[in-house]
């Protein structure tokens, strides 16, 4: 993994923050299927590109994007609301699946000291169910939603507040991310950030603000060994 220079990995580091989903939970494949599917139900040639485009992408940005592309009388909180409906039915029919190493970081995390929050653009009734479905809700320090903020991803709103509610600058905490929205919202606060792909890799402009990358949540312990010993050392002043 390269380091870059940026937003260098933290030593020590301090705390873990995650994106959700996509990265915790196997639900951005719904998601996306989901929102092509509601907003063709509607009439509106919604493809594949355009609902990966909108990943972790709050509605006051997303509306207007998906405006543009679909035309300006796309209605983007019908579509939503039946996007929602459909993912509901897929995950009630289909389960909340966790992403490879999910508990087992999260347990690992806990066991050596290293606090953990949760920054998702997804509401915190929902975050909280889909965390307890997946049983690691109880190694989560703090669950941080963009409804809490004033601008949700890709502005560093979501991971500044959560920052706070951890007591710590943003140096000292690394940020996991599945999609380059959520990662120019990391960046932007100030945090490292590793990328761990979900349904596409990084583009060259998301590639440029991350600090490395990892194949699955199973790698992350080995990056923290490697680039941040002093964060299992004991010492972490």
């Amino acid at each position: 993994m390269e380091i870059k220079t940026k937003n260098p990995f933290p030593d020590p580091l301090r705390a873990v923050i995650f994106d959700m989903d996509g990265l915790l939970i196997d639900t951005e494949k719904h998601l996306v299927r989901c929102w092509c599917q509601a907003a063709h139900e509607m009439g509106f040639p919604m493809e594949r590109e355009h609902a990966l485009h909108i990943r972790s992408l709050a509605g006051k940005y997303a509306a207007p994007y998906l405006q543009s592309v679909l035309g300006e009388n796309f209605d983007y909180a019908k579509v939503r609301e039946r996007r929602k409906q459909l993912v509901a039915k897929a995950l009630e029919e289909e389960g909340i699946e966790s992403k490879k190493g999910a508990r087992e970081l999260l347990s690992w995390l806990k066991e050596n000291g290293i606090c953990t929050a949760v920054a998702t653009a997804t509401d915190s009734e929902r975050a909280e169910s889909y965390l307890r479905a997946i049983g690691v809700r109880e190694y989560i320090d703090h669950l941080v939603c963009a409804t809490m903020v004033e601008n949700g991803k890709p502005m560093p709103d979501v991971y500044l507040y959560a920052c706070k509610e951890l007591s710590l600058p943003p140096k000292a905490c690394l940020a996991l991310e599945d999609s380059p929205n959520g990662a120019l919202a990391a960046w932007s606060a100030g945090c490292a950030v590793v990328m761990v792909p979900d349904l596409t890799p990084p583009d060259e402009e998301t590639l440029s603000i991350l600090t490395g990358m990892a194949e699955s949540l199973l790698d992350i312990p080995d990056l923290i060994r490697r680039y941040s010993p002093s964060s299992l050392s004991g010492d972490k002043r």
